[in-house]
C-alpha cells in the first residue's frame, strides 16, 4: 500500500444507544484523515451550529427542489415532521480529494447507500458498512443509564432495535458491542480491511 491510504467510506448503524455517534466522532478525532459526512435537514440551526459545518441546512423548497434532481443518495422524514439527506455531492466530492469519510445512519438509510454503491464504481469500491450489535441487557442499561427517555420511549427504542438487528447480516462487518474502547478498536481493524481493499485492484 501507499504511504497515503485511498480515500474510504464507513457506514455505521446500530440501535439507539449501540454508540454509533461516539465511534463516528473518536473516529474523525482520532484519525487525521477523517471527516463526518455533512448531511441536509430542513429543520432549523441550533445555537452554535453552522451551516456547511454541522449540516447543510435546507428550506423545504429548496429540499424539494434536490430530491427533483435526484440528488440525495440517501433521505428520510424524522418524526414525521423535518427532512433529513444525504446528498451524493456530500459524499463523492471529498472522496475524490482524497478525503475519508464516515457516517452514521438508519437501516433504511444504508439500503440506499448499498443501491447507490452498486452504480457507483468508486463508491462501491470504497464503501464499508458496519453494523454495531448490542446485546438486549447491555441495551437496555445504556438508554436506562443516558436518562433521556421514559419506559414507553424505552420500549418503542427496543421493538425498533430488534427490527434493526434482523438487518444485521446484509452488512459488511459486525461489531459485537462491548466497552467503547474494545468497539473502537473493533472499527480501526475493519478500517484496516477497507483501505486494504480500496487500494487492491
Amino acid at each position: 500500500m501507499s504511504a497515503t491510504p485511498p480515500p474510504v467510506l464507513l457506514v455505521l448503524a446500530g440501535p439507539a444507544g449501540s454508540g454509533k455517534s461516539t465511534l463516528c466522532d473518536r473516529l474523525v478525532t482520532e484519525v487525521p484523515s477523517f471527516q463526518r459526512v455533512i448531511t441536509t435537514t430542513t429543520r432549523q440551526p441550533r445555537p452554535g451550529e453552522v451551516n456547511g459545518v454541522h449540516y447543510h441546512f435546507f428550506t423545504p423548497e429548496e429540499f424539494d427542489a434536490k430530491l427533483a434532481e435526484n440528488a440525495f443518495l440517501e433521505w428520510a422524514w424524522v418524526h414525521g415532521q423535518k427532512r433529513y439527506g444525504t446528498l451524493a455531492s456530500s459524499v463523492l466530492e471529498p472522496m475524490s480529494r482524497g478525503q475519508s469519510l464516515v457516517i452514521s445512519v438508519d437501516v433504511q438509510g444504508v439500503e440506499s447507500f448499498r443501491r447507490a454503491a452498486a452504480s457507483n464504481p468508486l463508491l462501491g469500491k470504497r464503501m464499508t458498512t458496519i453494523f454495531i450489535v448490542v446485546d438486549r441487557e447491555r441495551l437496555l442499561a445504556r438508554m436506562r443509564n443516558r436518562a433521556q427517555d421514559d419506559e414507553t420511549e424505552i420500549a418503542a427504542r427496543m421493538r425498533t432495535a430488534e427490527r434493526e438487528l434482523r438487518e444485521a447480516p446484509k452488512f459488511d462487518y459486525l461489531i459485537e458491542s462491548r466497552t467503547r474502547d474494545e468497539d473502537f478498536a473493533a472499527l480501526l481493524a475493519i478500517l484496516e480491511k477497507a483501505r486494504a481493499r480500496a487500494a487492491g485492484s
